[in-house]
């Protein structure tokens, strides 16, 4: 399954590996593709000095829970969705939030779950009617029935 994995998603787990988040992100090899927009790398360089300071780990700790958090995620650059795609996208979040518009189009895109933990997202994309979205209690439950 494809698995499209937003911002809210990757900080969670970079904050606790040893969460729920942590560990399908991490130890989920087999039945999840985990994709996601190169724009989420630049979230994660913005906000890398808050990190720090909630997790009081240094610098160097940070970039080694990054990279073990991400490294089962495939980055796509953006530019490589169709405008169509993105332009539907942006109609869908404009009165949502714009910011999550890279994440909705892969979605969309990849014809891909998207893994949010956003309820106001989430919510929003119902109400128009995109329902391709999934919750980590799903996911954890998938990858249980899968593994079992």
């Amino acid at each position: 399954m494809k698995v499209i994995v937003d911002t809210n998603i990757v900080f969670s787990a970079i904050l606790n590996t040893n969460s729920r988040i942590g560990k399908i992100l991490i130890k989920s090899n087999g039945p999840f593709q985990f994709y996601s927009c190169d724009f989420l790398k630049e979230e994660i360089y913005k906000h890398r000095v808050k990190i720090q300071k909630i997790t009081k780990l240094s610098e160097i700790e940070v970039l080694e829970l990054e990279m073990l958090v991400t490294n089962n995620i495939i980055f796509i650059n953006e530019g490589l969705i169709s405008q169509k795609t993105k332009n539907s996208a942006e109609k869908m979040l404009k009165n949502i939030d714009l910011a999550d518009v890279p994440f909705v189009a892969l979605a969309k895109e990849l014809n891909a779950k998207l893994w949010t933990g956003d309820k106001k997202l989430i919510e929003g994309l119902k109400a128009q009617k995109f329902t391709n979205c999934i919750g980590t209690i799903e996911l954890a439950i998938l990858l249980d029935e899968l593994e079992h």
